[in-house]
């Protein structure tokens, strides 16, 4: 009797530490994001600053009041297939030019402009500096068209959001997430952000009207913003957890009696 209640105290012992084992509440995105935490952001300075990098596809439109004039200027119309109907039809998108990996953009007619490092509106002014030479008061419209940033972690809608105007702010890509979840955590949002080839991390204060006057209040292409679970998501997590180990738990303790019963049975039979 001494060896077989040895031997169930040790199936107990051993089912009880297996249930304790949990890995580490992983709830939140990139708990190690500290590691990268950039400090120190000067408040006050709203420059957005969008630069184009390259692979960045940009939408260049130049008009005239004589359309003539700058029509060598313009891509052509682009041609998509209707499958429907097996035909091809005219739209009226113009194509993209792509920044290649030296950071130059190639216009018909202008040529190689080197736009790396500049903003929309400097790449405005450079290609109406180009065109005026041959065309007089030539309107220039510049847009990047593959401007995309990702949001991440507790809002409604997550994912990969395409902005559609240049100015595109943090309070933008929430809204289009459909805003933060109720277990959102508004006084610790992150911004991810790669800058000269290394990943960096600001920090966002939704509760504090200062965050509006961040440098880093409207985002770049590629940015990741990621709104972390907040203490009562994690508890709530927390109580999950420990109800299941309690299940588990009673669940052996059950089994291990169902046992022993069946031994106290088999001995007193015997």
């Amino acid at each position: 009797m001494n060896k077989v209640f040895r031997f169930l105290f040790l199936i107990i012992a051993s089912s009880t530490m297996w249930s304790c084992y949990s890995t580490k509440d992983n709830l939140a995105y990139f708990e190690n994001a500290d590691s990268l935490l950039v400090s120190g952001a000067t408040i006050g300075n709203n420059n957005y600053g969008m630069t184009i990098v390259p692979e960045d596809e940009l939408k260049i439109i130049i008009h005239s009041e004589v359309p003539e004039a700058v029509a060598m200027y313009n891509l052509p119309l682009a041609s998509v297939v209707d499958s429907r109907e097996t035909k091809t039809t005219s739209t009226q998108s113009i194509l993209t030019f792509t920044v290649d990996k030296h950071g130059y953009v190639t216009l018909p007619v202008i040529g190689k402009l080197y736009v790396m490092g500049k903003t929309l509106e400097e790449v405005e002014n450079m290609v109406r500096a180009e065109v005026s030479k041959q065309v007089n008061n030539p309107y220039v419209s510049v847009k990047l068209w593959n401007f995309r940033v990702n949001v991440l972690g507790e809002v409604n809608v997550p994912g990969v959001k395409w902005a559609n105007k240049e100015r595109y702010s943090i309070l933008d890509a929430i809204g289009d997430a459909g805003d933060l979840t109720q277990y959102g955590k508004r006084d610790n949002v992150m911004l991810i952000r790669e800058e000269n080839g290394t990943k960096r991390i600001y920090r966002f204060n939704l509760n504090d009207v200062k965050m509006l006057e961040s440098p880093y209040f409207y985002l770049r292409q590629n940015d990741v913003v990621v709104v972390e679970p907040n203490d009562i998501k994690k508890e709530n997590s927390k109580y999950n957890h420990y109800n299941g180990y309690r299940l588990s738990v009673v669940s052996t303790v059950v089994g291990v009696a169902s046992v022993i019963a069946s031994l106290v049975i088999a001995l007193f039979v015997k």
